[in-house]
């Protein structure tokens, strides 16, 4: 089916804002979310800048209107989503047939540790109900509850492409009149067992991430959520605003050439890219601006960097990594940088590539390192690429 699927709402929260409109007003003003770590105990505490989401989760809690007792990844989500379901002001929800498309890949492991950390210390000790709400699923039951969204709900949990294959699925089944509206996106809470387990790949920089830098030395990690309400073209015509864009393409391709490492060629990339722009019937010439997957990790960006050279041959849009502003959101990251890329087409902005300063060796491009204002933003392509191979690639279009 060829049905336009429109998005009428953003929401997101990260190290750089607590909803759209501050995280917008940080990307224009060049200010990014990273710094110590201060929402957890670690022995990485004064070693590994992070981007953490400036609130505890008391404060978190008190604008979710949930218990400070729920996972910090569920109160990330709902805060968002909220605000993505709000933004699209559909008067009568429940007369559409409505779904919750949601991403996460740490589920409420910030409380199975506070769990673990009493219970080894005592086995009489700690709460059972921390460990319930470990499974990733058990985040998009609370807030598909809390939203009032019951027709349709489902979590996907592939790596750093999460958030982006919810939004590809929530637009497929829009497309094939499932369903009316589907709020899509991610979630990732910050957590010991993430932080450390990705210093023990040896791919986080002890100083503030500059993606695609010849000297790039790593990622930070961050946290946040973000969401799409996307709509079909019949609720679209019933609301009384503009929609933002539609989302015109996308697109999933798995290399499965590692575990943790994209491969060398960028094969996974390059197909992703290529195929959402065939479902979009645009040309690489089309595209004006790239927001990229762009981690900050050599293998990573080298991997990136070379799909991009072969699929646009030479005739290069602008592209810059938002992960400078707001670090590697893991799951939520397609999700928060879905957001940015409709903002960029609605404000006609270029993102700055933050901390910049060589370009690498082997690409023919860089980045840019000035934001642009007044941009002619008919079309953006965002990447999300994930461990596995499994990679992703959205377009979003002027209407």
């Amino acid at each position: 089916m060829n049905r336009e699927v429109y998005i009428a709402g953003l929401g997101t929260i990260t190290a750089i804002g607590n909803n759209v409109a501050q995280c917008l007003a940080a990307l224009q003003n060049e200010q990014a979310g990273m710094g110590a770590i201060t929402q957890m105990q670690t022995i990485h505490q004064h070693t590994l800048p992070v981007a953490e989401v400036k609130l505890t989760n008391d404060e978190l809690a008190a604008i979710a209107g949930l218990s400070p007792e729920i996972s910090r990844t569920t109160l990330l989500s709902l805060i968002a989503a909220r605000e993505a379901l709000d933004d699209a002001a559909i008067p009568d929800l429940k007369s559409w047939r409505a779904g919750f498309v949601s991403a996460n890949t740490v589920g409420g492991m910030d409380k199975s540790e506070d769990f673990f950390i009493q219970f080894i210390a005592d086995n009489r000790k700690g709460k059972l109900r921390n460990v319930f709400d470990h499974e990733c699923g058990s985040v998009t039951e609370v807030v598909a509850d809390q939203l009032g969204l019951r027709d349709y709900m489902t979590t996907i949990s592939t790596a750093c492409s999460s958030s982006a294959n919810a939004i590809f699925y929530g637009a497929r089944m829009i497309r094939n009149g499932l369903l009316d509206i589907v709020v899509a996106g991610g979630a990732d809470a910050l957590t010991k067992f993430t932080l450390n387990g990705f210093n023990t790949l040896m791919i986080l920089d002890k100083e503030f991430c500059k993606p695609f830098d010849e000297n790039r030395q790593g990622l930070n990690l961050g946290e946040g959520a973000g969401y799409l309400t996307l709509v079909s073209e019949k609720v679209a015509q019933t609301l009384d605003k503009k929609m933002y864009c539609k989302l015109s393409g996308y697109n999933n391709s798995n290399d499965a050439y590692h575990q943790t490492a994209s491969s060398p060629d960028g094969t996974g990339s390059y197909l992703a890219m290529k195929g959402a722009l065939k479902k979009s019937g645009l040309r690489a010439t089309d595209i004006d601006y790239i927001n990229l997957h762009g981690t900050g990790t050599p293998n990573n960006d080298s991997a990136e960097g070379t799909a991009i050279t072969r699929l646009f041959d030479g005739h290069y849009p602008p592209v810059s990594s938002t992960k400078a502003y707001t670090g590697h959101t893991l799951g939520a990251s397609g999700g928060v940088e879905a957001v940015f890329s409709v903002l960029s087409i609605k404000h006609g902005l270029i993102y700055p590539n933050l901390r910049f300063e060589t370009q690498m060796h082997e690409l023919s491009f860089a980045p840019e390192t000035q934001l642009l204002n007044d941009q002619p933003i008919n079309h953006v392509m965002s990447n999300s690429f994930g461990f596995g191979g499994n990679c992703t690639s959205l377009i979003f279009s002027k209407v």
